[in-house]
């Protein structure tokens, strides 16, 4: 029997994973790429002279990563070099007031103690405890289940689970559920900023992404030659597996035939056939016709476009800085949290926001802050993003921070929306505002036959291991929906 053909739209990390698996199943596959290297979001950007990781930062849940690469037969430590970290992230107030958060929790616990009392550290003891429950409640049954819909989460989950569904708040918002752990505004901010994780506010976001908490205590890995390896290396070992791929070949439309998914045609005219068709981009781009008419319909056309979630205005620097020692992961917080999602609500950038530095060795920083998937619509200018960088440097100088770029690149929503057309600049696909939401992205099978999805906006969400999961059932869904034999 000849091989089945299958075309993977977008080098993503779900677009690589399931390449890798379902060559390594038996399957012809082609992976289309608009971009002229794989990656998607996992990308790097050069700046004088020095390649800086612009997306991902750190590697998490690892054993889902070793897994994949033993299904194929590869140990991960013979491909990639993780250097684990001790400090998971330093946090800063204007105040001048710092915490570290460990890999050791038992050290989290007592330099939370030293911050903000005994109570404290008491209510950081009961919320780590709450966050593993919630972890191990969905990691299997939901998580790593093809899309189970309410009802599949609950049998999922077992009646020996019945009360852990209950137990973990699925209808509190995370904000609201933190009120339950810490008096101190300062580690509510400082927690609260796991929705953001997801692209989504915490005062609206599900209690449930306390698991992130969970993930982060299992480990936090930095890859050794930046975070693009890890696409480089999945990239590699598909190839070795027989996948082709083809870069700087956008794809202008899935082709279908007799109702079915047929291939896809690119933009120069190319017609390129076969049996099934991945799609690893934002469910945004189908949705809103980026790839045909058929292929909108599969995932509920544009009436069903999802809200979207965060987008971000991003620098990657090549900077001198002093006055504060930065760790890897570094989180200068404002005054007005609350003030800060709500101006981004309002399509604005936020007056005083939370900012994020990732110092990636010497010169190298990375800075994030939030801002609004409004990129397509408003494209800011020159005089925002001014004011936004004088407050950021403004603020950094409270906590002791003296930045000097000497070379730097921009990209805000406006670049985030060319890259990812039809999100605004979302970085996070749908946007998580009550506790429905999770529910409601897409699962692996599209409604027309031999379209798949994989990627960050669909079932299990986004962040590179969710992203990475959601290729694996993707490759998992299609080796049972056309009975492939394994090599």
């Amino acid at each position: 029997m000849a091989q089945r053909r299958i075309i993977i739209i977008g080098a993503g990390i779900g677009g690589l994973v399931s390449a890798l698996l379902l060559a390594h199943a038996g399957f012809a596959v082609t992976v289309c790429e608009r971009a002229g290297v794989p990656g998607g979001k996992l990308r790097q950007v050069a700046v004088g002279g020095e390649a800086i990781d612009a997306g991902p930062t750190v590697f998490t849940m690892r054993d889902l990563f070793e897994r994949i690469f033993a299904d194929v037969g590869a140990d991960i430590a013979d491909h990639l070099q993780l250097e684990k970290q001790e400090i998971l992230a330093r946090h800063a107030w204007k105040d001048g007031s710092r915490l570290d958060l460990y890999a050791d929790a038992a050290a989290s616990q007592d330099a939370i103690g030293v911050f903000a009392g005994a109570q404290a550290a008491r209510g950081f003891a009961a919320f780590s405890a709450r966050a593993q429950e919630v972890y191990e409640t969905l990691n299997l049954s939901f998580m790593q289940a093809q899309r189970p819909g309410l009802m599949g989460l609950a049998r999922n989950a077992g009646f020996s689970k019945a009360g852990a569904l209950l137990r973990i708040s699925p209808f509190a918002s995370l904000w609201r559920e933190l009120g339950n752990y810490f008096t101190d505004p300062r580690l509510r901010q400082l927690f609260g900023r796991y929705a953001t994780y997801s692209g989504a506010s915490p005062f609206t976001a599900p209690a449930t992404l306390m698991l992130i908490a969970h993930v982060e205590q299992l480990g936090v890995w930095r890859i050794a030659g930046g975070m693009h390896r890890l696409a480089q290396v999945l990239t590699q070992l598909a190839s070795a597996q027989g996948a082709v791929f083809r870069y700087n070949q956008a794809v202008a439309e899935i082709s279908t035939n007799q109702g079915a998914a047929s291939g896809v045609i690119l933009a120069d005219g190319t017609r390129l056939s076969s049996d099934i068709v991945i799609a690893n981009a934002d469910v945004a781009a189908l949705a809103g016709g980026l790839f045909g008419a058929a292929a909108a319909r599969a995932v509920g056309g544009a009436r069903a476009m999802p809200p979207r979630s965060l987008s971000a205005l991003t620098w990657s620097m090549k900077a001198a800085h002093h006055g504060f020692p930065l760790s890897h992961h570094n989180v200068f917080f404002g005054d007005d949290y609350e003030g800060e999602f709500a101006a981004i609500a309002r399509g604005a950038l936020p007056p005083d926001p939370t900012i994020y530095i990732c110092h990636q060795g010497g010169a190298r920083l990375f800075c994030l802050v939030n801002a609004p998937a409004t990129g397509d619509a408003h494209a800011l200018s020159n005089l925002e993003i001014a004011r936004c960088q004088e407050t950021l440097y403004r603020t950094l100088a409270q906590a002791g921070l003296a930045i000097e770029a000497t070379h730097s690149s921009l990209t805000g929503p406006a670049e985030f929306a060319t890259m990812f057309p039809h999100t605004g600049g979302a970085l996070y696909g749908r946007a998580l505002t009550g506790w429905r939401d999770p529910f409601a992205r897409p699962g692996a099978r599209s409604l027309l036959k031999g379209l798949y999805l994989a990627g960050g906006s669909v079932h299990p969400g986004p962040g590179l291991p969710m992203a990475a999961m959601s290729g694996r059932l993707a490759a998992a869904r299609i080796i049972q929906d056309y009975d492939s034999t394994s090599r």
